[in-house]
This record gives C-alpha cells, sequence and structure tokens, in this order.
C-alpha cells in the first residue's frame, strides 16, 4: 500500500482491524472477571449485584453503595486531577472527534478504577462506559507501540477498538460500527466503517470462540404482528421514548448542577451511593446496570405495578449515579428503561381492550427506541436490538420507534449525554444555513460615489474605507461599474487624467456583481472565480439598483461554523 495515500480505507486499515478487535474483546472479557472477583469478595457469590446485596440486610445497602462511590470519588478525583494539570480529553469519543494522538492511560485507568467502585457496589449505572474506554485505551497502545510506522492515524486505531469493545460487550458487531461512526466522526462514512465492522466482528468472534455464543436478549421466540393496531401501538412508544429520553437527560443535568454543590468528588459519588441505596430498599432491580432485570422482564416476570414503580425509580437512581460523576455507561440502563415503557405501555393497552397479542415482545421495542433517544444515535440503536435479540421480525417497528424518539428529543432541543453529538449538530445546523442562506443577510455597507466625482475623491474614500474598488452609481441608484484605486493611482502618475477628472472616465462597467436574492453558496462560488475581497450586491438583475457589498470574511466566518 502507497503511504501516501489520502483514503481513509486501505489494506492497512483492514489488517489492522483484526488484531485490534481481538485486544479489545480480552479487554471486555478482563474487565468483567474484575467485577465477578470483587462481586465474589464481598457478597460470597458473583450473581449480579441485584441479587447478590440480599445476602445482607437491607438497612445495609445505602451503606454498601455509599461506600462503593466514596472510592470511586477518590479514584476519579485523582484523574481528573490530572486532566485538568495537564489539560487532557480522556473520553475515547472527545480523542476520536478532536483527532487527538493519544487516548491519555493513567487517567482512562483511574476513571476505570474509579467504574469498578461504583458498579461493583450497585451504582445504576451501564458497564459498557469503562468497557468501551479501556478497548480504546488498549487501541491507542496498539497503535503507539506496533502500528507507529504504519500509514495510519492513530484516533482510526482508536475508534477500531471502540467499535470492538462495545461489540464485545453486547455482541452486536454492526450496530457498535454504527455507533462509533455516528457519534465520534459524525457520518457513516463507507470508507470509515468497513474497518470498524471487522474490528468488531472479530471481537464478536473472539467471544464466541471463548464460549460467549448466545445473543444477548435471546428473543426470537416470539414474532412481531404486522397490524395496524401494533402499529399505533408502536408510534406511542416511539413518541412516549421521546418523552422519557428528554426527561432523563433533563434528571441528569438537574442531578450534576446539584451534585456540583459538593466539591468533594469522594463525597459526591459517596452521597450519590447511598441515595441509590436508598432507592434499592423499594427494589434491588435499580441497582446496576440492569441486564438481570432485562432478561426477567422478558420471560414476563413482572406485574403492572411493578412496573410502574421500577420506570420511576430506575430513571431516578441512574439520574443520581451519572449526576454523581459514578464513571459507566448509559447504554444499559437506557435498555432497561426502554423495556419496562414497551411492556408497560402493551400491558395498558391490552387492559384498554386493544388487540396487543404478545406484550412482551413490545419490551425490545422500547428498549430500542430509549436507547435512540438518549444517545441520539437512532441507526446504531435500530441495528442493536435487531443483533442482540435475533428477531428480524423486530426491525420494522424499532425503525419507526427509533426515529420517532429521536426526533422527539431533537425537536424538544435537549442537550444530548455524548458532548461531541453537540458539535455535530451545530456544524450540521451550520451547514444547512450556509446552504440556505440568502445574500441579503451579509450585505455591508460600501463606498459609493456618483459618475461625475471626482478620481480625488475616489482616492480619498478607498484611503478612509480601506478598499481596493470604489462602486459608481446613478443617481437614482442604479450600479454602473467599478472604479479601481490601482488604475486611477497610474493614470494618475501617468498624466492621463489628473485628480479633478471625473471617475465616470475609469469605470468599468464590466465588474462582477451579486444579488441579494441568490445564495450564500453562490456567493461562495462567485469570490472562488477571482480574486475580489467584496463584491457589489444588487437588488435584481432587471433593476440593478446597488444595496451594499458581501464580504469574503463575512462567508468565512459563516463556513468556519461547520468546516
Amino acid at each position: 500500500m502507497n503511504s501516501g495515500s489520502k483514503h481513509a480505507l486501505n489494506w492497512t486499515s483492514i489488517l489492522v482491524a483484526i488484531p485490534t478487535g481481538f485486544a479489545a474483546s480480552l479487554v471486555t472479557l478482563g474487565f468483567r472477571r474484575v467485577i465477578e472477583l470483587i462481586n465474589s469478595l464481598v457478597f460470597g457469590t458473583r450473581q449480579d449485584v441485584t441479587q447478590a446485596i440480599g445476602v445482607y440486610p437491607w438497612y445495609f445497602w445505602p451503606l454498601i453503595v455509599g461506600i462503593g462511590g466514596l472510592i470511586a470519588g477518590f479514584f476519579l478525583r485523582y484523574a481528573t486531577a490530572i486532566e485538568q494539570k495537564e489539560t487532557v480529553r480522556t473520553d475515547y469519543l472527545e480523542v476520536i472527534n478532536a483527532r487527538l494522538d493519544a487516548v491519555p492511560t493513567k487517567t482512562s485507568l483511574f476513571r476505570a478504577l474509579s467504574s469498578i467502585a461504583s458498579i461493583s457496589s450497585g451504582a445504576s449505572i451501564g458497564r459498557e462506559g469503562p468497557m468501551v474506554q479501556l478497548s480504546a485505551l488498549c487501541g491507542s497502545l496498539m497503535g503507539r507501540l506496533c502500528f507507529k510506522n504504519l500509514p495510519l492515524k492513530n484516533t482510526d486505531v482508536v475508534a477500531m477498538a471502540a467499535a470492538a469493545g462495545l461489540s464485545s460487550v453486547y455482541h452486536a458487531p454492526l450496530a457498535s460500527a454504527i455507533f462509533v461512526a455516528e457519534i465520534a466522526f459524525g457520518i457513516s462514512a463507507l470508507q470509515r466503517l468497513i474497518p470498524l465492522i471487522i474490528s468488531s466482528g472479530v471481537a464478536v468472534l473472539t467471544m464466541w470462540t471463548l464460549g460467549y455464543r448466545s445473543a444477548i436478549y435471546p428473543f426470537s421466540h416470539a414474532q412481531f404482528e404486522l397490524t395496524p393496531g401494533t402499529i399505533a401501538l408502536t408510534v406511542v412508544i416511539g413518541l412516549l421514548a421521546g418523552l422519557i429520553g428528554w426527561t432523563m437527560i433533563w434528571l441528569i443535568a438537574q442531578s450534576r448542577k446539584r451534585f456540583a454543590r459538593l466539591k468533594s468528588l469522594p463525597l459526591r459519588l459517596g452521597v450519590g451511593g447511598v441515595l441509590v441505596g436508598i432507592l434499592a430498599i423499594a427494589t434491588t432491580n435499580v441497582l446496576g446496570n440492569g441486564y438481570e432485570v432485562i432478561v426477567e422482564i422478558m420471560a414476563g416476570g413482572f406485574v403492572l405495578k411493578g412496573l410502574l414503580i421500577l420506570l420511576a425509580l430506575k430513571m431516578i437512581a441512574t439520574a443520581v449515579s451519572v449526576g454523581s460523576n459514578a464513571v459507566g455507561g448509559l447504554f444499559t440502563p437506557s435498555l432497561l428503561i426502554g423495556a419496562v415503557l414497551g411492556v408497560l405501555v402493551a400491558t395498558l393497552a391490552s387492559h384498554a381492550g386493544f388487540p396487543v397479542g404478545n406484550a412482551v415482545i413490545f419490551a425490545a421495542v422500547g428498549m430500542g427506541a430509549v436507547l435512540a433517544s438518549v444517545s441520539q444515535a437512532p441507526l446504531m440503536a435500530m441495528l442493536m436490538v435487531l443483533e442482540m435479540t435475533l428477531n428480524s421480525s423486530l426491525l420494522f417497528p424499532t425503525m419507526i420507534a427509533c426515529v420517532l424518539a429521536s426526533m422527539t428529543v431533537y425537536r424538544l432541543q435537549s442537550s444530548s449525554t455524548y458532548p461531541v453529538i453537540k458539535n455535530h449538530f451545530s456544524r450540521s445546523d451550520a451547514k444547512f444555513d450556509f446552504d440556505n442562506g440568502i445574500i441579503s443577510q451579509f450585505i455591508v455597507s460600501g463606498a459609493a460615489l456618483m459618475p461625475d466625482d471626482s478620481v480625488g475623491k475616489a482616492l480619498a474614500v478607498s484611503s478612509l474605507k480601506r478598499e481596493r474598488f470604489v462602486y459608481v452609481i446613478s443617481e437614482t441608484g442604479q450600479f454602473l461599474g467599478a472604479a479601481s484605486i490601482h488604475d486611477i493611482s497610474r493614470k494618475v502618475l501617468d498624466k492621463e487624467i489628473t485628480l479633478d477628472s471625473p471617475v465616470s472616465c475609469v469605470t468599468d462597467a464590466a465588474f462582477p456583481t451579486i444579488f441579494a436574492n441568490q445564495t450564500i453558496t453562490e456567493g461562495w462560488e462567485a469570490f472562488a472565480r477571482g480574486t475580489l475581497e467584496r463584491l457589489p450586491v444588487l437588488n435584481n438583475p432587471h433593476e440593478r439598483k446597488y444595496l451594499g457589498a458581501l464580504t469574503k470574511t463575512s462567508l468565512i466566518q459563516k463556513a468556519k461554523d461547520f468546516l
């Protein structure tokens, strides 16, 4: 492969994706083993924390989760101190988005330790966040140590590893690749996507080889029946999921605002842990990321009242854990909230007499919709549900629900749980404004004289305005042309004209112009055809009345928002 290739897709990236995916899967597996080991030490069992915490009396639960948060806070405080001192970005999405050289090692490891303390003690937060972060760190180290002489950017290796890490967690290679492409790159371009798919696929193949062959949430026994009633219910779930997602984002923001008053990170996470532990007294299902609870919901193990309580408490517990700065992910908590929402809506519809069929199948629809609304990555969400359940009948309803949920959150103008998405949206909006804006929005005043005014006055005006050309207009405001200050100076020095000569004698009637109703893009193209810094703006091609000038600087400032 030519080292000078500028293409993102090449054989080098394809071959690098294979060992990267393999290594990332081992990293996520190691993280799981550490969590299981700590659970066995603290609770004497490797069961999920929702069951394991039952070995202690209920009045110990807030203390257990609080101590875990306190320990997590000490690790996180150290990581944050390093980030502030060295002004580094740790989050792998920000590293990829900003095209930085590497994922920081120390801060990633200390954040992972913080996450382990939070997850092991039962904080309502997902495991995928630290798993993917450590996978990205592994990819960064491989890029710097193993692939440094290859014509490949380190951020590309980090992206491959991140996609592989996520696919190891959920056994969803395509959705994981789409997620990194959607969130980190802000695009789903084929050139960047193919190495991510290969890396994700290798990670899942590695997990299968090690014995992890089943789908995360196998749900192939039930089929979604396409009827007007089920589609209407899907629409309702999608819209409600958008509101739930917006509420989740708002709750997390409010939680962060209130926890910010506690300046000590250990105290902040400790208090957060105590609050989650108190919520666990009502139901231990609010603890942890929610994987076991989703499996139970899909098995039909919840009644209506229990679903209502779980929906409310899980949202609060997750907002408290995330708001207190617990290091983890939102994927699985979002999936649990979505599963509860889907079954809850379907059960209520069934009680109201609507032909729902199997209410449990709507758990998967809700999972995708809430995940799409919280992550604002609908393509990833719909594919992840399909891959996690191995149920192809869910594709169409999940597509509808995910799109509606994402649009609801977007129209409510909610901030995203992923800061880089805000940058992508801002750039997209700026590009849309640029493509659809018109010249009249950028008109500034320009120097304009009458045909009988002297060239001496033209020189004076040019000196005052610092412009290379002076525009000439009639008494009725019609544009007649432009006079070049350079030509005036040359002709005065050559004594072809005097300073008292009328400016009409040096007016260029064929001077390029642009019209107020033309698009900004057309203005950009007009500047590209020459070396002018300003263009006269006229009202229309027929009347040709002078309105002002369009500057190249104003267009560059407008374009910088999306470039």
